[in-house]
């Protein structure tokens, strides 16, 4: 990593700001590799040098990976002032990073939600060029018939007139699934029973776009309506199973770069 001003990194983990950081370093509360440190302004290797605050050892990193199990009632946002936001659920430790989320979930949407502060991971995420897979568990209250499941694979039109692209529909059919469709890791984080109880119907929906509410607007379209809704998977990543709602974790190296 290049090398980067101490005042920087201080500032940049909630030590203080730039102008607090001065005076901190002055009072001899910070070292490098254990030798006092007075010029805040000096640069360092974070990644090779020990940068130590008050006798506490601090990891500086330019990007953060999240993970979240996003619970209903929470907004997929920054910031708001009427409700709670995915930011202000995270460790203090993640937001000091000030993560943002990679795309958005509706508020009554539960599951797989990625947060960073790395806008080109973000963009290879999220950009139609790529066409990330993105797998959601759906439940509906009117059972969809086998023509209306080929007008969903074959892509719907929705009210606005926008015709979305062909979508993959895998049907749960009692409490039996077909191993082959459920790619591995997968069935752990697939509901065992309903979840709402006004579903008639649950089915695996995989689509690569990010339309604003679209798999509720497709269900609309072809007569249905959701009752139930959570992401599972983006890409290769995975919803972790041993995630409860509301925790997270950090991507794995082998999911940032396997998505």
């Amino acid at each position: 990593m290049a090398q980067e001003r101490i005042d920087k990194i201080l500032a940049f983990l909630g030590v203080g700001t730039r102008k607090e950081v001065k005076k901190i370093c002055r009072s001899g509360a910070v070292t490098v590799n254990g030798v006092p440190v007075k010029d805040s302004s000096e640069k360092i290797d974070p990644e090779t040098d020990e940068l130590v605050f008050d006798g506490q050892v601090l990891h500086y990193r330019k990007h953060i990976y999240v993970m979240l199990n996003k619970p209903a009632g929470v907004i997929s946002a920054t910031e708001d002032y009427l409700h709670k936001t995915v930011t202000d659920i995270l460790p203090e430790e993640y937001q000091v990073f000030e993560p943002f989320p990679v795309g958005r979930l509706d508020k009554d949407t539960e599951g797989l939600l990625i947060l960073t502060n790395d806008g080109q991971f973000s963009h290879q995420l999220l950009s139609p060029k790529k066409h990330v897979d993105k797998m959601y568990y759906v439940e509906v209250n009117r059972s969809l018939t086998e023509g209306k499941i080929l007008e969903l694979e074959q892509g719907v039109t929705l009210e606005d007139g926008y015709h979305t692209m062909p979508a993959k529909v895998q049907m749960l059919v009692g409490e039996e699934v077909a191993e082959q469709i459920i790619p591995q890791g997968l069935q752990a984080v697939i509901p065992e029973q309903p979840v709402s109880p006004y579903c008639k119907q649950r089915f695996l929906l995989t689509i690569q776009e990010g339309k604003f509410h679209q798999i509720k607007r497709m269900a609309e379209a072809v007569g249905s309506e959701v009752v139930y809704l959570k992401r599972l998977s983006m890409g290769n990543i995975i919803l972790d199973s041993k995630l409860s709602l509301g925790d997270c974790r950090e991507l794995t190296e082998e999911e940032i770069n396997n998505f």
